[in-house]
């Protein structure tokens, strides 16, 4: 939690608590379900929780938004957002059930009241609009906004147009040569300056 603290000030006792039981409930069930690489269970605050805070450091989700999380896995970045925004509603997809099981035993256990999930896929999805799509390492970005686009509502009303904000890292140029849109791209160094973060960044495309 300390690294936590060192980014962020204003948490209440109810997001302390939610954030202090992530490392217990995601250690007890990576050992049933492996949503996480066993070497990283020890940096989950740093490698997961903070990464995906990174989203909450540039774009501001106001209260009554709706959230979708493209290929969530074991939470990350729904399950860190749904605490720190507990007004905001995030609706997590995976294609795989049991990536689901965990994400909903952790906010479950944990009290987080503002997450439904979908055993689907994006493309699946119909008659539903978000105000954004949030996603993590998993798909290219040109599959990713051809996913999400259909979903998203156009309009402004955060820091950034509503869209799609994804967490990358690496050498991203021919990825988004590809993809046929115009980024912008966000170093997470420069918002969170540990190594960690040095080759990563978020990528917003505005609807």
């Amino acid at each position: 939690m300390t690294i936590l603290d060192k980014y962020f000030a204003d948490f209440t006792p109810t997001q302390i608590e939610q954030f202090g039981l992530l490392k217990d409930l995601y250690t007890e069930w990576n050992e049933k379900i492996n949503v996480i690489s066993r070497k990283d269970i020890e940096h989950i605050y740093t490698h997961h929780v903070l990464h995906s805070l990174s989203i909450a450091a540039v774009a501001e989700f106001n209260s009554g938004m709706e959230i979708i999380d493209i290929g969530c896995g074991g939470g990350f970045p729904g399950v860190p957002l749904a605490i720190f925004y507990p007004d905001v509603q995030f609706h997590l997809v995976d294609s795989i059930g049991k990536k689901l099981k965990v994400v909903e035993a952790v906010a479950a256990a944990a009290g987080i009241k503002n997450i439904t999930t979908q055993h689907t896929r994006a493309e699946e999805i119909k008659g539903r609009k978000f105000h954004f799509a949030v996603s993590r390492a998993v798909a290219p970005l040109k599959e990713l906004w051809h996913w999400s686009a259909p979903l998203l509502r156009k309009g402004n009303a955060a820091l950034l147009d509503n869209g799609l904000i994804c967490l990358k890292g690496g050498d991203l140029h021919q990825e988004i040569f590809e993809s046929n849109v115009k980024p912008r791209m966000i170093k997470i160094y420069d918002i969170f300056p540990e190594e960690y973060f040095q080759e990563k960044f978020i990528i917003h495309v505005p609807k």
